[in-house]
């Protein structure tokens, strides 16, 4: 069986070569996540120092330590989380994955940050998954949450649930892109409500989302479901901006 099963693979790799996401390059004995070693190395990472609250890397050496912002305007999230940052082929990937309808693009992305943030994760323990919502015009635009998908992925290697209709967003938002942090908090003030309050009551909520850039979509998420009785929110997200 084994034999047959190494064969089948050999006969995949043939029709099918496994081809690094990023610089297309072919991978010998390939994984599920289909990044080389090479590209897979220079992945633009969040390292320390860092926010210990919204996880904003800062430049230099030193220990984490709050960020002006934080210690001005405390988050409603608990603690924000996401492995890379925003630039180079991380945005690269994301943007093929929202803009260009490359869906299969959401299992490297999720098992990369699953594995950049997997001692976090640990030690934060969430218990319940909730993406944030698009609303619907975007979503019939889009053809799908990519929240959604890249739970899905989370959902099953981290043996979590999922509840993808907790949040829902009930008036269209203009793009963020472009915006000051003070027009983002305004476009997003009021925009999501909470749908399944006894879902989230109590629980150690994961909030996933894609990019996270001013945190105010984070935040205006966390407020809700704060409000609805959840317990603690986890912010985690792929990537997210160094300013």
């Amino acid at each position: 069986m084994a034999r047959l099963t190494q064969f089948f693979h050999a006969l995949l790799d043939i029709a099918f070569p496994p081809l690094c996401h990023i610089c297309h390059a072919f991978i010998p004995n390939a994984e599920t996540v289909h990044i080389c070693p090479d590209c897979h190395a220079h992945l633009p990472r969040v390292l320390s120092p860092l926010c210990p609250l919204c996880g904003i890397p800062f430049d230099g050496a030193g220990h984490d330590h709050c960020c002006g912002k934080c210690l001005l305007h405390r988050p409603r999230f608990d603690v924000a989380r996401a492995p890379f940052l925003y630039e180079g082929s991380v945005r690269d990937l994301i943007h093929s994955f929202k803009y260009n309808r490359r869906t299969h693009l959401r299992y490297p992305l999720a098992l990369l940050t699953l594995e950049g943030i997997k001692q976090f994760l640990a030690e934060s323990s969430p218990q319940l998954i909730v993406p944030v919502p698009l609303h619907r015009s975007r979503l019939r635009q889009r053809g799908f949450n990519q929240a959604v998908l890249l739970g899905r992925v989370l959902s099953k290697k981290l043996s979590l649930p999922m509840v993808p209709d907790a949040l829902t967003r009930t008036r269209a938002t203009v793009p963020q892109i472009g915006l000051s942090a003070a027009e983002r908090r305004t476009n997003v003030t009021g925009a999501f409500t909470v749908k399944k309050n006894r879902a989230v009551e109590g629980k150690r909520i994961l909030l996933l989302d894609d990019v996270m850039t001013t945190g105010s979509t984070m935040d205006e998420c966390a407020g809700g479901l704060k409000k609805a009785g959840a317990a603690a929110i986890i912010a985690v997200t792929i990537a997210r901006t160094a300013r």
